[in-house]
């Protein structure tokens, strides 16, 4: 009779561990099993690597519930508590777990897309699925061991853990069985890297930390309200905010994002990988904070891809709760994005639940990334920075919840930017369209075009220790001094942004072509401004995505403005004696989008310009102090449209820009105001006109309306910017303005706040006073505007070949 043969669950796998245990010991074995086959291979591991001469006395097995499969979670059994409360000596916990592989293609263990939607995860298969793969390539079938810990070790970690805390804990049970979890989840990344580091029982973990419960009895307190009701109002925070990582989902997601932006911008992103690895390296000993520019919906996904496809593990990314609709929602939650309201100033137990979120986090050194502008900028510029998870952020570090957090500022550019005529709609006044399933479905069908590349920057990290100094847990800090520290942290990041911006040839190309106004210009036009710029950027040393000589050529210059021509931003008339092209009349605030990725690269050298020309004025006594002077109002004029530094650190960039440009600045100083004009208007190349006209138009409008405006009525916001918008058109339609670009609701906004910091629209001033600050206001502007028409004079005879 032949023998029957042994099920393979009962075969020695390949490369099994050996037996945890000294001779001797007891051990019992924690079982994270998802199946009865997958609890009969461990079993049968178990009686193969007993030592030798032992018997079944010497270990036990008990079931704690599968981590694989958290909707098939049980409750923890009374064969756990048995073993831990009457234990026979100490005995050694080894938690044990079957992981399951996927075969190796050239040298990865890559998942493809049909597989995953086909056969699910090949990581956790179903039990037929198992069967199939241990007959058929049982290597791929792997014996897991969390590190071993004695109970008495658990005991006194359990005690630790629940010390100080005035109300119920979690039971012994409980603890030892998510202590196994999260041991079995380290072993197991040790086969399959650092990409699937997740974290598990996040809200069993932080609903039972003492710290947790004592700020649930604080708010009862507080809020007079029961310490059930709050506990309940915190869970249900919490679950809406937290997200719950699936390496199945991460995955299937790496190939719809591939999959998606490929469509508009090709195969591959272009990052440094040494730069990205380097910040892994950082990762493992710190927590890491990802703070990305952010200029599109693709933002968050094309990190994430650069991320996956070097092994990072997936970001904790805040997202705005509009963006959790089905089916965007419930994918992106398991793809590491956690979800937060856009107000919640009034809500104690919100607040406290997401600071708790942050701290967990960061204490256990997983990455996180949000956007540090808050949301999507409207007019290509970095917003100003928003500091309330920085602010979370900097409270955990100084509380000591970590020895250091690094931030990592993130410039994501493109060539060009299929969400870009929603921001143009919005700057002339129309809604933002709301997030939804038909709004998604249309942001997937923008990307069927042409649009160039996607550029990742990594500037260097900010270190908090650096910054803030060494935590300083059970200590009193004043609160307004660190609300400075964490604001000039927000700042510093933002200009780390600014600073590893690329320059594209897109951008460079439509800062030419916008300096022209509303004229046509030729293609030896172009080259002649075109040129003068890549001078620039390559004196200056500026990021750039490929070689800036790109449009010192003829060819180069094509290539790119045949992408403007191919998405309606530029055209080109060819019928008469040569090619004029210029930018479609509403595709201006477009253009200008493009320009201002970049455009903080030479806002500096245009107050240059414009200081100049207002220290070689008639009857200024002393140039070179009135020449400071001019650069500092200009800083406070445009403040709010651009980052600069400090004012003593600004000065010193002002001298270092004119030196740049004019070696012999300080004798220029000294001569008459005639010589001083003319040296300002040889400065090549002249660059007011194109990057400040446009903002100090929109200040003209704000500011003649404001003139406009009863000095004693209330004062509407809404409507003030309303009527700025058809102020604007008026001005453009009568040519009092140059260029469609100026009539945009971000300016204005922004000159609107430079009018209340002026104290135009404060209350409590005299009807006649608050006039009078008006007019000088539009005064103001009107004598910049006078200064940047001087130099667009010299500018357009230049690029006609006027003069050199």
């Amino acid at each position: 009779m032949t023998p029957t043969a042994p099920h393979p669950a009962d075969r020695p796998l390949p490369d099994e561990p050996e037996w945890p245990a000294r001779d001797g010991q007891r051990a019992v074995f924690l079982l994270d099993a998802s199946s009865d086959l997958e609890r009969r291979i461990l079993e049968g591991w178990i009686v193969r690597h007993q030592p030798a001469g032992g018997d079944r006395s010497s270990w036990e097995t008990v079931s704690i519930p599968p981590s694989r499969r958290p909707g098939r979670r049980r409750r923890i059994g009374g064969r756990l508590e048995a073993s831990l409360v009457a234990p026979s000596g100490d005995p050694l916990l080894v938690p044990l777990r079957v992981a399951w592989e996927r075969e190796k293609v050239e040298g990865r263990r890559e998942n493809p897309l049909r597989e995953l939607l086909t056969i699910g995860d090949p990581r956790d298969p179903g039990r037929l699925r198992q069967e199939w793969v241990l007959r058929r390539a049982p290597h791929l079938c792997r014996i897991v061991i969390g590190k071993p810990a004695h109970l008495s070790d658990l005991r006194a970690r359990w005690h630790g853990a629940c010390s100080g805390d005035a109300g119920q804990t979690i039971g012994l049970a409980d603890f030892v069985s998510r202590q196994a979890t999260l041991a079995l989840e380290r072993a197991e990344r040790g086969l399959r890297g650092a990409r699937y580091k997740v974290p598990r029982l996040v809200r069993e973990d932080i609903l039972s930390r003492p710290a947790f419960r004592a700020g649930i009895a604080r708010l009862a307190r507080e809020t007079g309200e029961s310490e059930e009701s709050v506990a309940r109002r915190a869970e249900h925070d919490l679950k809406e905010i937290a997200a719950t990582h699936d390496p199945h989902v991460i995955d299937l997601s790496a190939h719809l994002i591939h999959s998606l932006y490929k469509q508009g911008y090709g195969e591959a992103l272009e990052y440094d990988r040494e730069r990205l690895r380097r910040i892994f390296t950082l990762g493992q000993r710190h927590p890491v904070v990802f703070l990305p520019s952010h200029k599109s919906n693709l933002d968050h996904l094309v990190l994430q891809y650069a991320l996956h496809e070097n092994g990072h593990p997936p970001n904790h990314t805040a997202g705005g709760i509009n963006m959790n609709f089905f089916p965007v929602g419930p994918l992106v939650r398991r793809s590491g994005v956690f979800f937060i309201r856009r107000t919640f100033k009034d809500n104690p137990v919100y607040k406290f639940v997401l600071r708790q979120y942050v701290d967990y986090l960061v204490e256990k050194r997983f990455t996180l990334e949000w956007y540090v502008e808050g949301g999507r900028s409207r007019s290509g510029k970095l917003l100003p920075p928003r500091l309330g998870l920085l602010a979370y952020v900097a409270d955990a570090y100084r509380r000591g919840l970590a020895e250091d957090v690094f931030l990592v500022p993130v410039s994501i550019a493109y060539d060009q930017i299929q969400d870009v005529s929603d921001y143009v709609a919005e700057q002339r006044g129309g809604k933002k369209q709301k997030e939804s399933f038909g709004w998604f479905v249309h942001v997937v069908r923008s990307l069927r075009r042409r649009l160039g590349h996607i550029h990742i920057n990594f500037g260097e990290p900010v270190s908090l220790r650096e910054a803030l100094g060494p935590p300083h847990a059970g200590h009193d800090a004043d609160p307004d001094e660190e609300a400075i520290h964490v604001q000039k942290l927000a700042f510093e990041v933002a200009h780390r942004i600014n600073r590893v911006t690329p320059v594209t040839p897109t951008s460079l190309l439509t800062l030419a072509l916008l300096g022209a106004g509303q004229r046509g210009v030729t293609m030896a036009e172009i080259e002649r401004s075109t040129g003068t710029l890549v001078d620039y950027v390559v004196g200056r040393g500026l990021p750039v995505t490929e070689s800036p000589w790109v449009l010192r050529t003829r060819e180069g210059i094509e290539r790119t403005i045949d992408g403007l021509i191919e998405n309606g931003v530029v055209t080109c008339f060819r019928e008469a004696l040569e090619p004029v092209y210029a930018i479609v009349p509403d595709q201006c605030l477009t253009a200008a989008y493009y320009r201002n990725t970049i455009i903080h690269f030479f806002v500096n050298a245009s107050i240059v310009e414009l200081a100049l020309l207002g220290a070689g004025e008639e009857g200024v006594a002393n140039p070179r102090e009135a020449f400071f002077e001019e650069a500092l109002r200009l800083r406070d004029l445009l403040k709010f449209d651009f980052f600069f530094a400090p004012k003593d650190e600004f000065r010193g960039e002002i001298a270092e820009e004119v030196a740049v440009r004019a070696p012999d600045w300080q004798q220029l100083l000294q001569a008459g105001p005639a010589e001083i004009r003319a040296a300002a208007l040889r400065l090549r190349p002249l660059l007011a006109h194109r990057v400040l006209r446009p903002f100090f138009e929109g200040y003209r409008v704000v500011a003649e309306r404001l003139v406009a405006e009863p000095p004693g009525a209330s004062f509407d916001e809404a409507a003030f910017l309303s009527s700025c918008v058809a102020l604007g058109r008026q001005y453009e339609l009568q040519r009092r303005i140059s260029s469609p670009e100026s009539v945009s609701k971000v300016t204005f906004q922004n000159g609107l706040a430079l009018a209340r910091n002026k104290g135009l629209l404060a209350e409590g001033v005299s009807g006649e006073r608050l006039a009078e600050g008006r007019r000088r206001f539009a005064s103001e502007v009107d004598g910049v505007m006078r200064r940047i028409e001087v130099i667009e004079s010299i500018g357009q005879a230049r690029r006609a070949g006027i003069i050199d």
